[in-house]
């Protein structure tokens, strides 16, 4: 009986490992939604996103800002990407840089909060993972495609939202123009999808 409860208490433990909060890994600096603001103007973020009722390029401010969960708005801006870097390279528009720290000010001001992600569901982000082709272009423990980089190695991308959303706002462009010319479907993350896939890859990592 000593042993069945052992080995009880051990699954628990390992349960408990892999169903993680969203947001869990390594501490960073809150943002500041003044900063926030700022940045959202200066990088012209407010020439396309315009107040409701006003026609702008993109969805309305309103839209783009409200509250939501840290991993929800890393998906929304993951999804949003590739329309923009289309969009900046028929105007000539150079892509706008944004470092970790920009990214944490630009996400509390767009009102992602991480208190609003669900905890993370591993194999709902494992299906994900298969069900937005991701091993096309990446391999997990050895299978998969040799394009992008092996997922199941340590990488602080998966420490918080906004150190996915400031890793992969520097990659679109390159990820982007990678896809189209192996004719590989984007993918896009909605809802609760991003921050599963991210707890799948943390429970994962070698």
């Amino acid at each position: 009986m000593t042993g069945m409860l052992a080995a009880c208490l051990m699954v628990a433990i390992v349960g408990s490992c892999l169903l993680v909060p969203a947001g869990a890994g390594r501490a960073e600096a809150a943002g500041d939604p003044e900063r926030g603001r700022a940045l959202f103007e200066s990088r012209q973020c407010a020439r396309c996103h315009l107040p409701r009722g006003q026609e702008g390029l993109g969805p309305a401010e309103n839209e783009v800002r409200r509250p939501q969960g840290a991993f929800e708005l890393a998906g929304r801006l993951w999804n949003h990407a590739p329309g923009m870097v289309a969009m900046f390279k028929e105007k000539g528009i150079e892509w706008p840089q944004i470092s970790p720290a920009e990214m944490a000010d630009l996400m509390v001001y767009l009102g992602g909060d991480p208190a609003r992600d669900p905890v993370a569901d591993p194999f709902k982000g494992q299906v994900a993972l298969v069900r937005k082709g991701c091993l096309k272009c990446h391999s997990l423990r050895g299978e998969g495609g040799r394009v992008g980089p092996e997922l199941s190695e340590r990488r602080n991308t998966y420490d918080s939202a906004v150190t996915w959303a400031a890793t992969m706002w520097v990659h679109t462009p390159r990820m982007a123009a990678k896809t189209a010319e192996l004719g590989v479907l984007y993918p896009r993350f909605d809802g609760d999808e991003l921050v599963n896939l991210v707890g799948f890859l943390r429970s994962a990592v070698r």
